[in-house]
């Protein structure tokens, strides 16, 4: 999906005051799958649709029935998530999730088998900011990563905002590479 010049300016802007840097791709959606099929690439997915915005007031983490969670459409997206990296043969070297039920559920569909859960993805919508040592451990995680394969991160809007410096819708993915001197920075978008 081609991105508005607008849009593509104010998405630059604010990578720069958060030491990630975005490459201008061509349009396409072709060009963030390419980059992802790069050696040690790494998306951070937002869940699959789920209605709604947050939790409900009850939520307690590993109850799914007090959280927020995807829907049919947002299951038939996950499923055509996980059938685009087999189509297009990109090796997947290891799945991380936040432990929310919509996360979690995301992965396992895309990725049956994969998954392992990462309490640094777990969001955090609605504490004022994040929790910055969360976020750093997020990061650390990110920067360590060599393959074999793509990392993929299954997470909420909030923390990849904080960790690439862009937003996401649901279902979509920021796929982020190396530069030569070890930053991350934003390659590209992918959806299913």
């Amino acid at each position: 999906m081609p991105v508005p010049a607008r849009r593509r300016f104010l998405v630059l802007a604010a990578l720069a005051g958060l030491g990630t840097r975005a490459v201008a791709q061509p349009d396409g959606a072709d060009a963030g799958w390419a980059a992802l099929a790069r050696p040690g690439a790494i998306v951070l997915f937002r869940h699959a649709t789920a209605p709604g915005v947050g939790d409900p007031p009850q939520f307690r983490l590993g109850d799914c029935g007090t959280q927020r969670n995807l829907s049919e459409e947002g299951r038939a997206e996950a499923r055509r998530l996980g059938e685009q990296f087999r189509r297009r043969g990109i090796q997947v070297g290891a799945v991380l999730t936040s432990q929310w039920c919509r996360a979690r559920e995301t992965a396992q569909l895309a990725f049956p088998g994969q998954v392992r859960e990462e309490p640094a993805f777990n969001s955090t919508f609605g504490r004022g900011g994040g929790d910055e040592r969360q976020t750093a451990r997020a990061r650390a995680l990110l920067h360590d990563w060599r393959g074999p394969g793509a990392l993929v991160v299954v997470s909420h809007q909030v923390n990849i905002q904080a960790l690439a410096g862009v937003s996401t819708s649901s279902g979509e993915g920021i796929v982020l590479r190396r530069t030569a001197d070890g930053r991350l920075e934003v390659a590209g978008r992918v959806t299913s």
